[in-house]
């Protein structure tokens, strides 16, 4: 079957593949680092911050990622900020991973057992020192493959900066289907490419859950249980 499809279309798609890596591991960090400050903060002992965090959230994760792109690329200039495509797509990917990733994290850092808590309070730790050398080490465990899994939701979702003209793979896919008109053939090597990404971080996840649950079993069996008063 004769196809208008070259090599030079399929360099541009892998070129497209490449920046949806890289707007991946941006959104991936900023909302990272975002991320970590909101789950802290879900989990301050202050009530005012605990709920203006989670309004934080349940706003982010209530607006579709499409209409944070809109806001950030159309709204922003109205008001003196122009960003490029990258910087437009790159602030709203790092708002919209930064609500759920703070989430994972923050049910993370709570499912750490009280009695380690406790056992911190007890060395006269301040809550600082807690959380970095007792909590979020264990945390970390249990959230790897949350974390990694919610990567592949990311790779996506950056199929929806093509609105605001970011060239990635699903636009690098769209200009080329413009060119040639073999959408089934464009958008099932698309689909591949997508695939070779994700599939990875999926069976990756997979592994890692699979590798946590014993060791989230064992600490769970270990933990000290309150010493009860015999009245016998």
């Amino acid at each position: 079957m004769s196809t208008a499809l070259t090599a030079n279309h399929l360099l541009f798609l892998l070129q497209g593949a490449a920046w949806t890596v890289g707007l991946s591991l941006i959104a991936f960090a900023g909302g990272g680092v975002l991320g970590l400050a909101v789950a802290l903060c879900r989990v301050s002992p202050s009530k005012a911050v605990r709920l203006l965090t989670a309004g934080y959230v349940q706003l982010v994760q209530g607006t579709p990622l499409l209409v944070i792109l809109f806001m950030t690329f159309f709204g922003l200039p109205a008001i003196g900020v122009k960003l490029s495509p990258l910087a437009a797509a790159g602030v709203s990917l790092t708002i919209y991973v930064s609500a759920y990733l703070g989430e994972i994290w923050r049910g993370c850092i709570q499912s750490v057992p009280r009695a380690q808590w406790e056992a911190a309070e007890c060395l006269a730790l301040t809550r600082g020192q807690r959380m970095r050398m007792v909590v979020l080490p264990q945390a970390l465990r249990i959230a790897t493959p949350p974390t990694v899994g919610f990567m592949v939701q990311i790779v996506k979702n950056t199929s929806l900066a093509s609105v605001v003209g970011f060239v990635e793979l699903a636009r690098s896919g769209q200009l080329i289907n413009n060119s040639v008109f073999e959408p089934f053939l464009v958008y099932a090597v698309i689909a591949v490419l997508y695939f070779a990404m994700c599939y990875p971080l999926s069976r990756w996840s997979q592994r890692l859950e699979r590798r946590g649950a014993p060791a989230q079993r064992l600490a769970a069996d270990v933990v000290p249980q309150p010493a009860t008063l015999s009245l016998t």
